[in-house]
């Protein structure tokens, strides 16, 4: 994932930063608990193709 890009991008639910998780290939919305997946290199930003996250999965992130 392109650092610039991640930069740029907002979840689009909450406008919050995200991260990028490279075992899943998806962009993490910690705020709106979704992770939206990167297909083909290109990060789908829309609410329904989200999936949620669970809370072990929350927990991991916070480390």
């Amino acid at each position: 994932m392109d650092t610039k890009l991640l930069e740029l991008l907002v979840c689009p639910v909450t406008k919050g930063s995200l991260i990028y998780q490279r075992e899943t290939n998806e962009l993490i919305s910690r705020s709106a608990r979704l992770a939206y997946p990167v297909r083909d290199g290109i990060p789908v930003m829309l609410e329904l193709e989200a999936r949620t996250l669970t809370d072990d999965e929350l927990d991991k992130l916070h480390g």
